[in-house]
């Protein structure tokens, strides 16, 4: 059953935005994630399996202010089979192309011993 959760935050500077990024997606469970809002100071997590409270829970614990606005079951459109297997007809895929740069060139050497090379004598 995916979930469709907003979350209100307070973000005092730019650095919160990260630090929120990295607590939610690193949580279980989660799909996607979006900023809404006016001031973009909520966020919306997407997912299968989530746990709202502990996700809440969590952003507290690291910023101080969350407030869990909505829990809702995120319910999936169903598109019609046909209408997408008439769009994947149509579409063609070129071929990839895969250009290499040219071969290494290996160049013969011959190697010649000077026997009082390095000598002081």
């Amino acid at each position: 059953m995916k979930q469709k959760v907003v979350i209100k935050v307070m973000i005092n500077d730019q650095k919160s935005r990260p630090k929120v990024m990295k607590i939610v997606v690193g949580s279980f469970g989660v799909e996607s994630v979006a900023w809404i809002g006016d001031d973009k100071n909520q966020i919306e997590v997407i997912g299968d399996g989530l746990d709202p409270a502990v996700l809440t829970l969590m952003l507290r614990k690291k910023l101080g202010y969350a407030d869990l606005v909505s829990v809702e079951e995120k319910k999936e459109e169903k598109k019609d089979e046909k209408e997408e297997n008439e769009a994947k007809l149509q579409e063609t895929a070129m071929p990839a192309c895969s250009c290499y740069g040219p071969w290494p060139y290996c160049e013969a050497m011959q190697v010649i011993r000077d026997p009082y090379y390095g000598s002081w004598l």
